[in-house]
């Protein structure tokens, strides 16, 4: 606190024509807590100061986080709406003309009811992301199912959070992403973090991190990389993609065998240890190295390790997430925490490193297939009839549950689905096999995309509407702890820019639903009516009121009253969310990537982040200091490996896979396994790694398997040298 102050002072004396907007940061689920400073001359933001007072980062921010207030006012922003019109040169955009809101919202609605009145309600899709606010998510699933009355809509956490969702919710019957408050990690005895570059990917938690071995804690990480924090850990576990089930496997097995299971706990607060006993007899050190390509030692080591702490954190992200087994990697490091009983603490628990900004409310509010406001079941008819009259609609209005993201594109390839209304996402960079995603963009009737920027995806756009960046609007969002925080308005829109529950304000009274929607006038009277959606659910907001997260700075779900102060910790009471109040251990079988491989595609390809940049890069590769730092995609490859391909550091070479085939330099590593490659996955048009990714779905999640398929490496006779 009082380090802030002082900053606030010398900004006072040194910057006499600016005010400091209180925020959080626009990018990953970590929300670093910043002061936009804003010129009062001008209204415009300048730049940015941290802020030393909010809890979770006090005062760190990454490179993303010091340049996001550069969006804002940046050159490439979309200032009108535009129309497709090839044969015009009066454009901005290329391919683009200018018009006016009434033009674009008119010819919007007019292509919406030709396609329904022709196809059905079902016709139309909507596919939206969670860098967005609480109230514009939720405002987004009931313009899909009241204003358009389709069942089609889905999410881009599909691709990044689903799997974390759903392990969390066959294990503990409830989805919040940690079971404890992030300033409890620095004071555990042991981390063990799976499938996370988290030095990269949330860089302000390693303050954290760092502080636990420094207290004498441990470290462990489970990885195919030796990332900054697997370089630091005392025990790295170096495990062949898509593995990562067989090594909690064998943890497990260790765990029950050396007597470090909580046989109190198991009995009276959990069901299938049994069952899960007996499957993991086979996952002996021996079995699980053959299957990770981990040493026997390692296995022995972190079980040790993990099974002796008298309390310990789980945590996991993206690399175990994003398989076709995601879910039951998720559940299966649950298990850890729920065989040693080492949940429903304090410094004790397990949490994921949500990748988007509001990567946890964005799927609790009605975004995804099959749910509704407050995390509840659109399957439900008590849930139906609750959220029908908070809409005032007939429950037997309400649509049927969808499908998910990627068999969205899968029905607009079979013209079941032939519009589509895109915002916050920018699946033509992000969707697996994308020669086939694009296809599917390309053979839609109409398509109206909402940006700030012309996205890669936008491209494929009939209209494009102008949306606001994250400091143009106010809101709510839900950071990776499961904590309400608050989004403040910094600088009016420029241009003609419009946030998004604005235009779906608009656009509602031309499809004839304004009734629904007319009394929504600010993003405040969104906030009152989402919170009243909630009351009720398992993800429960009702309580979490603007004035009381100023007040408390964030407010942790769920908060069901207006003098509940919020739930940091989850299963103090060792109650959990299923009907008997019991977690469940799950038993798991393992299962192989869907794709091993083979003679002619011989290496395993995984991508993931760099600390640079953000998801599709559709932000951060327009920043110059961040595009300067990482200006291209690249593949890691082991010395080894080079060797036998015969290839050089810089060298260009193509990478091809069943799907696609693109070309990058190399950059050799001996951060990476001898059967590995690594690329990431901010790059767009011809240089996207998910030209080669494969759509193998988890039968829960239907997350795709972006972390593990079989590629092989051309040398190209150039010999291209960057």
């Amino acid at each position: 606190m009082q380090k802030d102050k002082f900053f606030r002072e010398i900004e006072n004396v040194n910057h006499p024509n600016e005010k400091l907007i209180k925020t959080h940061c626009s990018y990953c689920g970590m929300q670093c807590g910043m002061n936009l400073r804003v010129n009062t001359l001008t209204n415009k933001i300048v730049g940015v100061e941290p802020r030393y007072e909010w809890p979770v980062t006090v005062g760190k921010m990454c490179p993303k986080g010091v340049t996001a207030y550069q969006q804002t006012n940046h050159k490439d922003r979309i200032l009108k709406p535009l129309i497709r019109d090839d044969s015009s040169l009066n454009g901005t955009k290329e391919g683009f003309r200018e018009a006016s809101w009434e033009e674009a919202l008119t010819l919007v609605a007019k292509n919406f009811k030709e396609l329904q009145a022709h196809y059905g309600k079902d016709s139309l899709s909507v596919f939206s992301g969670v860098s967005m606010t609480n109230e514009k998510c939720y405002l987004t699933g009931k313009f899909a199912r009241v204003a358009l009355g389709t069942r089609y809509i889905d999410y881009n956490g599909r691709f990044c959070m689903s799997s974390a969702a759903g392990g969390f919710l066959r294990t503990f019957g409830v989805d919040r992403g940690s079971t404890l408050p992030w300033t409890d990690i620095h004071e555990t005895d042991c981390l063990f973090i799976a499938g996370s570059n988290t030095a990269e990917c949330h860089p302000t938690s390693m303050f954290r991190v760092w502080a636990v071995q420094e207290r004498g804690g441990y470290l462990i990480v489970a990885d195919p990389r030796e990332t900054p924090l697997a370089r630091r850990a005392d025990i790295h576990l170096d495990l062949r993609p898509g593995t990562d089930l067989a090594l909690a496997n064998g943890i497990l097995h260790l765990l029950i065998k050396n007597g470090h299971a909580d046989e109190q706990f198991v009995n009276q607060h959990t069901n299938g240890f049994e069952e899960t006993k007996e499957l993991v007899e086979q996952f002996t050190p021996a079995y699980t190295s053959m299957i990770t390509g981990v040493s026997i030692e390692k296995i022995e080591r972190a079980a040790e390790v993990y099974g002796k702490a008298p309390n310990a954190i789980v945590m996991f992200a993206r690399g175990i997430e994003q398989q076709h087994k995601g879910v039951d990697n998720v559940s299966a490091y649950c298990n850890l925490a729920l065989v040693t009983g080492k949940i429903g603490r304090p410094k004790a628990g397990v949490a994921t490193f949500t990748g988007q900004g509001n990567g946890q409310g964005g799927r609790e509010h009605g975004q995804k297939s099959d749910l509704l406001p407050g995390y509840r079941k659109i399957t439900d008819p008590k849930a139906v009839e609750h959220v029908s009259k908070v809409w005032g609609i007939n429950p037997e209005d309400m649509p049927q549950p969808g499908v998910s993201a990627y068999e969205m594109f899968e029905l607009m390839e079979q013209k079941t689905i032939r519009g589509l209304y895109l915002l916050c996402s920018n699946p033509a960079v992000s969707a697996p096999n994308l020669n086939f995603v694009r296809n599917a963009m390309k053979n839609l009737d109409f398509m109206v995309c909402s940006d700030f920027y012309l996205s890669e995806s936008a491209e494929f756009a009939d209209v494009i509407l102008p949306s606001v960046t994250w400091s143009e609007d106010e809101g709510t969002v839900t950071n990776l702890e499961g904590r309400i925080i608050k989004i403040n308005k910094a600088q009016e829109p420029i241009g003609e820019s419009k946030p998004d529950w604005q235009m779906q304000v608009e656009l509602a009274n031309l499809l004839g639903k304004g009734k629904h929607f007319d009394h929504l006038k600010t993003a405040r009277d969104v906030a009152e009516e989402f919170r009243l959606a909630t009351k009720g659910g398992n993800a429960d907001y009702y309580g979490a009121t603007w004035d009381k997260i100023d007040k408390q700075d964030g407010v942790f779900w769920p908060c069901r009253e207006k003098e509940d102060k919020g739930t940091p910790h989850m299963f103090l009471d060792n109650k959990f969310y299923h009907s008997d109040g019991r977690a469940k251990i799950c038993a798991l079988p393992y299962r192989p990537p869907a794709e091993e491989p083979c003679e002619e595609y011989p290496l395993r390809l995984t991508t993931g982040r760099v600390v640079y940049h953000y998801l599709s890069g559709n932000q951060t590769r327009r920043i110059p200091f961040l595009k300067d730092m990482c200006p291209d995609p690249y593949v890691e490859v082991h010395p080894s490996t080079a060797e036998k391909y015969n290839i050089n550091h810089d060298e260009v070479v193509k990478l091809f896979t069943r799907r696609g085939k693109a070309e990058y330099k190399v950059k050799i590593t001996e951060a990476i396994r001898e059967d590995t490659v690594f690329v990431p996955y901010h790059f767009g048009h011809d240089e996207s790694i998910n030209l080669l990714t494969i759509a193998a779905l988890d039968p829960m999640s239907r997350m795709p398997e972006f972390k593990a398929c079989a590629v092989e490496i051309e040398k190209l006779d150039t010999g291209k040298v960057l």
